[in-house]
């Protein structure tokens, strides 16, 4: 297996996908942003001096997706159809899990969109708390599952990774 950003003089390309057929494409990011307990409360109550801090994470995530091709140097611009940003109160860690998922329809997959999706929401909501916890962790970036194009599916086993 190569690496395909890569040309044969080991000079970073973009890869050219031209050739591939169109075809729907999906892929589902997690994330996770542990917080103390007090941090938790604030964001779960609605309590934030700087707002709704879910919703804002929500949004921030959607636009991530949508300017991703303007982060990553060698990632395709991509007709994104659709971008969902669940973000869900966990007690147990305590802190919030993120859950991005990026579709379209396109000779390139989206993981990288649900990825910078993922990491973004997570940012945001650090960006509007770290006035009380500037300790928060954001961990567990992963591609959980990516879905159409050649290389058909993968789905992450939820048994393994990083996520506490």
């Amino acid at each position: 297996m190569t690496l395909t950003h890569f040309d044969g003089k080991g000079d970073a390309h973009m890869v050219d996908v031209s050739n591939k057929p169109v075809t729907d494409r999906v892929a589902v990011a997690a994330a996770y942003i542990k917080m103390a307990q007090e941090t938790f409360d604030i964001i779960s109550e609605g309590r934030a001096k700087k707002g709704d801090v879910l919703g804002v994470a929500r949004l921030a995530g959607i636009m991530a997706a949508k300017r991703t091709a303007d982060l990553i140097p060698l990632c395709h611009p991509l007709p994104i159809t659709k971008v969902a940003v669940e973000l869900t109160p966990d007690p147990a860690l305590p802190g919030i899990r993120i859950e991005a998922l990026v579709k379209t329809t396109g000779q390139t997959g989206v993981e990288m969109e649900a990825l910078t999706t993922a990491s973004t929401a997570a940012l945001t909501i650090y960006d509007m708390a770290k006035a009380v916890d500037r300790a928060m962790e954001i961990g567990g970036l992963r591609v959980m599952l990516k879905d159409g194009g050649k290389s058909g599916r993968f789905e992450a086993d939820a048994e393994t990774g990083a996520n506490p």
